[in-house]
């Protein structure tokens, strides 16, 4: 069998039949639900599947009256779809890199736009960085997740964690801001003369201040949603 045949490639590309984990990474930028009840995922991750999978949008109502009010302030910047079903579902967002992370009866906060998929037995709820609602358009959208079970998130390119410690304050772009410790709570800075000193333009530049005692997790990319929203 020749180096490059077809046989060869599939070989090395196929999917691994013997993993049975509820999330697994096929690729690192192809997750793998193996279903045997429902998982919450982005809407439009969905790339293959095979077994019996029923999908669904998420229902106005199905999180609670406050909830929709908040997507419907953020201008639903990142919709959520429920797959229900037994058989095994295959996610990607844009060729982005995936990483799974566990939750033990702790939290973390996700940029909307960088939350691929968690188990259904997470809780969650949507923030909106309300002080940076006028210098952003459209405001910083994330959601906060607690408990135990999987969470899947995705970054462009490997990701980096940058520890918070008392006295030692980290400061990031919040388009490169992918998720941070869920007790934290970032302050908003603005710097008028940064990006004129980097070359990147005129006009304010919008900065999060993390302080205390956490992580922060953020990617070498600034990430603008389709529909205009900081992501």
């Amino acid at each position: 069998m020749g180096k490059y045949s077809i046989e060869e490639f599939i070989n090395k590309t196929k999917q691994d039949e013997g993993e049975n984990e509820y999330f697994e990474l096929e690729t690192p930028r192809i997750l793998e639900v193996n279903l045997s009840d429902q998982v919450w995922a982005k809407a439009g991750s969905m790339i293959s599947y095979n077994g019996q999978i029923k999908f669904e949008r998420e229902k106005m109502l199905e999180h609670g009256v406050g909830k929709m009010f908040k997507k419907a302030f953020t201008g639903e910047g990142s919709s959520l779809m429920k797959a229900t079903g037994n058989g095994r579902l295959y996610l990607a967002d844009q060729g982005k890199k995936i990483t799974i992370l566990e939750l033990d009866n702790d939290s973390i906060t996700v940029n909307g736009n960088d939350l691929l998929a968690f188990e259904p037995g997470i809780e969650w709820d949507i923030k909106l960085m309300k002080k940076v609602a006028g210098m952003m358009s459209g405001g910083l959208f994330n959601v906060t997740l607690k408990g135990s079970g999987k969470v899947a998130i995705t970054s462009h390119y490997e990701p980096l964690t940058l520890l918070v410690r008392p006295g030692e304050n980290v400061i990031t772009d919040p388009n490169a801001t992918v998720a941070w410790s869920g007790h934290l709570q970032p302050d908003f800075r603005t710097d008028i003369s940064f990006r004129t000193l980097l070359g990147r333009g005129s006009g304010e530049s919008i900065q999060m201040e993390f302080s205390g005692d956490g992580f922060v997790i953020v990617q070498p990319f600034e990430e603008i949603s389709s529909s205009g929203t900081s992501s």
